[in-house]
């Protein structure tokens, strides 16, 4: 059996890579239906499934509300909750995993107008959770990602992980260059050995 776990889902988990069992995590989430629900705050706790359990991973308008640094209460250290996430994300895929995120993208006003918009992403940010930079290393990300996809679009346009036709990829190109895509995609592989 295949599984897909949705974060930040509400009552309305997607299921882009239409695997064979849905799980959706939220502070407040639905439930009933086939979907296996979980609550947790995933932005400051770890997801609550064990590691390599899932074949795919997604976050919908979600890693924005990640706050990149927060000190501790004691103003001792900072943590780093949206590294923190992104090991989690690692941790809980299955070797090959894929991870699909659609966010809200830098310089689009979009990015800015949402108050709880925390966590402001570029076209490059995906390197520091990537091959071959792996740049977060330096904060305490773990995991390993490949980069399948990382391109802009409009959320009307909703890219889900499919291959797109050379006119559909002409199309959101042309788009970008105007400045008319306000969210940036990323789809990762994941990448340990079998186990860890």
């Amino acid at each position: 059996m295949t599984r897909h776990l949705d974060l930040g889902c509400g009552a309305k988990p997607r299921n882009p890579y239409r695997r064979d069992q849905l799980c959706g995590v939220d502070i407040a989430p639905g439930n009933g239906g086939d979907v296996v629900w979980r609550r947790a705050n995933v932005a400051l706790e770890p997801i609550p499934f064990e590691a390599d359990h899932f074949d795919s991973v997604s976050a919908y308008d979600f890693l924005e509300h990640v706050p990149r640094v927060l000190p501790l209460a004691d103003g001792s250290a900072l943590r780093f909750p949206f590294v923190e996430l992104m090991n989690e994300v690692w941790r809980v895929l299955k070797p090959g995993g894929l991870f699909y995120a659609s966010t809200p993208c830098v310089p689009h006003p979009t990015a800015f107008q949402d108050p709880t918009h925390v966590n402001f992403i570029t076209d490059r940010t995906h390197t520091y959770f990537t091959r071959p930079e792996l740049m977060a290393g330096m904060y305490g990300f773990r995991g390993d990602f490949s980069v399948v996809r990382v391109l802009r679009l409009r959320p009307e346009h909703d890219y889900e992980p499919t291959h797109a036709s050379l006119s559909r990829r002409l199309r959101l190109w042309q788009r970008a260059r105007r400045g008319a895509c306000s969210h940036v995609v990323w789809e990762f592989q994941a990448h340990k050995p079998a186990g860890v």
